[in-house]
C-alpha cells in the first residue's frame, strides 16, 4: 500500500458529504478514525476522556482497540474499507473515487 493511495482515500473520506449518498455507517467511520490516527500517530498517547465525553471515549477506544498495528498495516485496512464502502455505493461518483485511489 502507498502512502499516495492512503493520502487519496483521507481526502475522499473527509471530503464526503454529510448527506451525500456515499455514507460511512457510524461504526466505519470510527474504523476510519482509528486506523488514521494509528497510521498516523500511532498507538493511543493520550490518556482516555472522562465519563461524559462519550464520542471521546468510544473514538478513544477504537483507537486504542488497534494498538500494535503497524503504520502501514493501518493505512491499508483504511484505503480496503473505503474500497469496500464505495464499491457498495456503485455510483458513478463512488466508481469516480475507486479509479482515483487505484491510480494513485
Amino acid at each position: 500500500m502507498s502512502q499516495t493511495k492512503f493520502e487519496k482515500a483521507v481526502s475522499i473520506v473527509q471530503s464526503l458529504p454529510k448527506e451525500g449518498p456515499i455514507q460511512p455507517t457510524q461504526d466505519e467511520q470510527l474504523y476510519f478514525y482509528k486506523y488514521y490516527k494509528q497510521a498516523t500517530v500511532g498507538d493511543v498517547n493520550t490518556s482516555r476522556p472522562g465519563m461524559l465525553d462519550f464520542v471521546g471515549k468510544a473514538k478513544w477506544d477504537a483507537w486504542k482497540s488497534v494498538e500494535g498495528t503497524s503504520k502501514e498495516d493501518a493505512q491499508t485496512k483504511y484505503v480496503e474499507k473505503l474500497l469496500e464502502i464505495l464499491k457498495r455505493a456503485d455510483s458513478e461518483e463512488s466508481k469516480k473515487f475507486v479509479a482515483e485511489i487505484e491510480a494513485a
